[in-house]
């Protein structure tokens, strides 16, 4: 058994965090390096040449490390993928995609694909129902009393944040929850407009992350009776149902067009794991155990 772990990382946390989570399971120490290609083109050319089997170092900026340290290199996100294929076949150890590859083979040793994406069914292929996700808590926040959490993120290509549907979603909550503590973190991606309109509230808790950047969202799963969640992000939706008791409540955001986005909320709400805000709030606390999908795995 390999004791050392290569995560290869494209800047994006949310898609590190899956190779950390996936480490962290099988109980694999690890390193990380940030890993760009020099230009553009270079990644549409990393398509057509991982199709015709061909792997060089040669259209990233910077790709080198003491190969006798590695036996295993983990990776999320396209800018990720051809330069895990190039170092897994050029020093012979294994590979795994965090998410289904597109545009590249899918001839990683072991592929972990979201169930929204469709894959195909391969025995490489080991579909799961979100991201991996690692939750610690941090003791950031501790309730006085009884307590309700919420997670606000912000626009992305697909959806975006309407004040007045947002005002509605978080009157609702106090009224629901008018005897309850109400927690409140924004995200890096929450616009400024949205977190001014944020602190008009005065809620119990607050973390307004461009003046105050920590993470209490693990210690809202451990401590709150129902956390709600802006459905902008596949992480923080993969967290808020693979640790802690909470009930989870997704407010949805105004959607441009079909996507992903929707997609994925709607299986885990038929699959039990959360509620999608609809002017009522039901309570769905199923969680995912995603050690179970690494058992057996030989890296």
């Amino acid at each position: 058994m390999v004791s050392k772990a290569l995560i290869f990382s494209d800047g994006k946390k949310g898609h590190l965090n899956q190779s950390i989570a996936f480490c962290s399971y099988v109980d694999k120490n690890y390193d990380i390096v940030e890993v760009r290609f020099k230009n553009r083109l270079f990644k549409l050319v990393s398509y057509v040449f991982d199709f015709f089997g061909i792997y060089t170092t040669a259209l990233f900026k910077n790709l080198k490390f003491d190969k006798d340290l590695y036996g295993l290199v983990v990776s999320a996100g396209s800018g990720t993928y051809y330069a895990s294929k190039v170092i897994a076949k050029k020093f012979k150890i294994k590979s795994v995609s965090m998410m289904l590859p597109r545009g590249y083979k899918y001839d990683f040793d072991v592929i972990f694909a979201q169930s929204h994406d469709s894959p195909p069914k391969r025995p490489n292929i080991i579909e799961i129902p979100a991201n991996f996700s690692y939750i610690q808590p941090s003791n950031i926040y501790k309730p006085k009393k009884q307590s309700v959490g919420i997670v606000i993120g912000g626009n992305n290509s697909y959806l975006y944040m309407d004040k007045d549907k947002l005002k509605f979603q978080l009157d609702f909550v106090q009224k629901q929850f008018k005897d309850y503590e109400i927690a409140v973190t924004t995200s890096p991606r929450t616009p400024k407009e949205i977190e001014d309109f944020i602190k008009s509230y005065k809620f119990d808790y607050e973390v307004i992350y461009s003046k105050n950047p920590i993470n209490p969202i693990p210690d809202f799963l451990e401590n709150c009776k129902t956390v709600f969640i802006t459905s902008d992000s596949t992480s923080m939706i993969s967290e808020s149902i693979s640790f802690g008791k909470a009930n989870i409540v997704i407010l949805p955001l105004v959607s441009k067009k079909e996507n992903k986005f929707n997609s994925f909320i709607s299986k885990l709400e038929n699959d039990g794991y959360l509620h999608i805000f609809n002017g009522k709030i039901e309570n769905k606390n199923k969680k995912i155990d995603f050690r179970k999908f690494v058992k057996g795995i030989k890296i």
